[in-house]
């Protein structure tokens, strides 16, 4: 589906739907394996554009970004929250954030240079600051909408970044149990997967660029799996890796929560897609956004309980994290 529509969206609220493929078309790029790369250089040449345009743009307040990881049901939260009125949502503009920083691509889908998982807050300059405020505000301004929703699971290595940027920024952590995002990280790669002049794209980027950061600057530094740095770089099963991901990821999220409880606000998926209305109501709340009947009844009609994944064996030096992890995110194991 283009820009994730199908015709529920657009018969709930049409033009929801014209924002949502002016947020495709124009302002969030193609990754690597999509077959739509080569209209990337169009969207960098319009954002290029944009960043340096003396237009005064719409004033970005009180962002929210959504965090986790990939596979963990963050499209379906960004899509559910894109339909309240006030929200333009943008699906992972990783072209926004490429011209805000050179480094911030960890898949290659815009460069060569090696990219950065972590950003903190001094790797944010004053014109990194200045391009994202006007980029962003491009959009609000372009959509004629007031708060943005920005669905991007990677910054959560970056809150620190992000809020040097926007310091009212608010932040959706969406945890799903660990069995079922391996699964799906897994089943996504292998449908997804393409050789493209030599090279593999698939969920662990350029020939395995994602992976290969992920190793040397995630699993190094976290202190029970550097010990094992060796043998999970040599890991090539989807599941395997997938784990390594998981695990990295919401060992990270304990600890901006820890560190930023007030504008943290951590999501279970199986309670969104259980007790969606419930839950949406929450979320509003926290980012303060008014209440929007159509918006939670799209959610009410939109979101379901999916079948839990089965258990799949895990290498025997990472399952004590795994499952230690999942305990600390109230699973059962």
């Amino acid at each position: 589906m283009i820009a994730q529509l199908n015709s529920r969206y657009i018969k709930t609220r049409p033009t929801k739907a014209l924002s949502r493929l002016i947020s495709y078309a124009f302002f969030e790029g193609r990754p690597a394996t999509t077959k739509g790369r080569w209209f990337n250089p169009i969207v960098l040449s319009f954002l290029k554009r944009v960043s340096t345009s003396n237009r005064q743009f719409r004033p970005i307040r009180k962002p929210i970004f959504i965090l986790g990881t990939g596979r963990s049901g963050t499209t379906i939260l960004g899509i559910v929250l894109s339909m309240h009125r006030d929200v333009g949502y943008l699906n992972e503009p990783k072209a926004i954030w490429h011209l805000i920083h050179p480094q911030e691509d960890i898949i290659g889908s815009y460069g060569k240079t090696a990219g950065l998982f972590r950003l903190t807050s001094e790797d944010a300059t004053d014109d990194m600051c200045q391009r994202a405020r006007q980029l962003f505000g491009a959009y609000l301004s372009t959509t004629r909408t007031h708060r943005v929703v920005d669905k991007y699971p990677e910054l959560i290595f970056r809150v620190d970044y992000v809020r040097t940027i926007f310091p009212d920024a608010k932040f959706i952590l969406l945890v799903r149990n660990g069995w079922d995002t391996c699964h799906s990280i897994a089943s996504w790669s292998e449908r997804f997967g393409v050789q493209v002049k030599g090279e593999t794209h698939d969920w662990w980027g350029v020939n395995n660029q994602k992976w290969n950061l992920l190793v040397d600057q995630l699993v190094t530094t976290d202190i029970d799996l550097k010990d094992h740095v060796d043998e999970i770089q040599s890991f090539d099963q989807h599941l395997d890796r997938a784990t390594i991901e998981w695990i990295v990821t919401m060992r990270y999220g304990f600890k901006v929560r820890q560190n930023y409880p007030d504008c943290i606000h951590t999501v279970r998926f199986e309670e969104l897609t259980s007790q969606p209305k419930q839950t949406l109501s929450s979320i509003s709340d926290f980012c303060e956004l008014p209440i929007d009947n159509k918006f939670l009844d799209y959610a009410q009609h939109t979101l379901h309980p999916i079948q839990a994944r089965v258990p799949f064996d895990i290498h025997t030096k990472v399952a004590p994290i795994f499952y230690d992890t999942m305990e600390k995110l109230g699973y059962n194991i």
